[in-house]
Formats: C-alpha cells, structure tokens, sequence
C-alpha cells in the first residue's frame, strides 16, 4: 500500500490557493481513477482506491499545512508503513509554473508542510514538487504562495493536474523519470 499526501490548507477561501495544489491534484486523481467516497480518518480526509495495480490512500490533512505531518504520521503509523511507502504532492516555488518533477528525500526549501512531515517522520519520502513559480523577491513570497492561480493561469493548471493523473500509474509503479517525462510531454501539446 502507496499513501499519496496532498499538501493545502483546509476550507473553501484557500481552494484556489497556488499552496493548495496538492489537495487539487489528489481531487483529480481520485475522480480519473474512480476512487471511494471521501472518508474523515487520520487528521484528514481520505480516499481509497487502485492505481495500475497499487493499493492507494489518498490523504489530504485536515489540519492547515503546518502541522500536516500530524495527518501524515497517524496513517503511516495505522498501516505499519515506512517513509518510504510516502508520496507528497507540494506547490513548490523553485520550479517554473506548471513544471512538475519528482525527488526522493531531501530539505524542506522553506516550506512549513514538508518540516512538518520532516519532523513528524523523517527526511525519507518521495515529493512530487509541482512548480509554482517565485514572484521575483522574497518579500512578495507569501502573496503569490497564498493567492489564487489567476484567470490566465486555469488552463495550463488543468493540463497539468490531468496529465498528473493520467500519468499517475507510471508514479505508482515507482517509474518516476517516466512519469515527469510523460507530463512534460503531454504540456508540450
């Protein structure tokens, strides 16, 4: 069993949140691949389901994004899983909008949801950073992190969470250079 953490903020005022675009690629993910009915569990909400031939959990923490590792930990803990059986799915600032790529372990880079995980069970688990761009100074960080995708922006974000979710088997299957190239592929079109 895989658990697929999306980092966010809970509530609708932060839904279209460049922070909240780990919660908007497990909501794709969950309905292109038919997973189960949203379920309260672990500090979060959870969807269970089958990606290729993974079990896969779906967790979006319930707590706000510094102390998602709480949500985290527990289900981990629950199922007897290692970091390693870990995905999470980050806004990530030192990537290009739209740009998406996969790392295994690593620093925080300053953001509260991965030191919260960090803290709660290590450095070891897979991230699918998932660009948001910088806004060029570092004063101007919190706005362009905690405001919406603007109206341009919709289209390139859509392309992009479908191709993350079409794409998702091949993540499953621990192919992870397969899965960034199949993404940058299909944003190519």
């Amino acid at each position: 069993m895989q658990i697929w953490t999306g980092l966010g903020n809970p509530g609708p005022r932060y839904a279209l949140h460049r922070h909240n675009v780990g919660f908007m690629t497990l909501d794709v993910i969950a309905d292109m691949h038919g997973f189960g009915p949203v379920q309260k569990k672990f500090s979060g909400w959870v969807q269970e389901g089958r990606i290729g031939s993974s079990k896969v959990l779906l967790l979006k923490p319930a707590t706000f994004m510094n102390e998602s590792g709480r949500a985290v930990g527990e289900a981990l803990r629950f199922y007897k899983l290692d970091p390693s059986a870990l995905t999470v799915f980050h806004d990530e600032l030192d990537l290009a909008p739209f740009k998406v790529k996969v790392k295994q372990g690593g620093g925080t880079a300053g953001h509260n949801g991965l030191k919260s995980i960090d803290r709660h069970i290590g450095p070891e688990f897979r991230r699918v950073r998932i660009g948001i761009g910088h806004p060029g100074h570092k004063d101007r960080v919190t706005g362009h992190v905690l405001g919406n995708y603007a109206k341009d922006e919709q289209d390139d974000l859509a392309t992009m969470l479908g191709a993350i979710a079409a794409e998702s088997e091949w993540l499953a299957a621990g192919d992870d250079a397969r899965f960034m190239s199949d993404i940058a592929l299909r944003m190519q079109d």
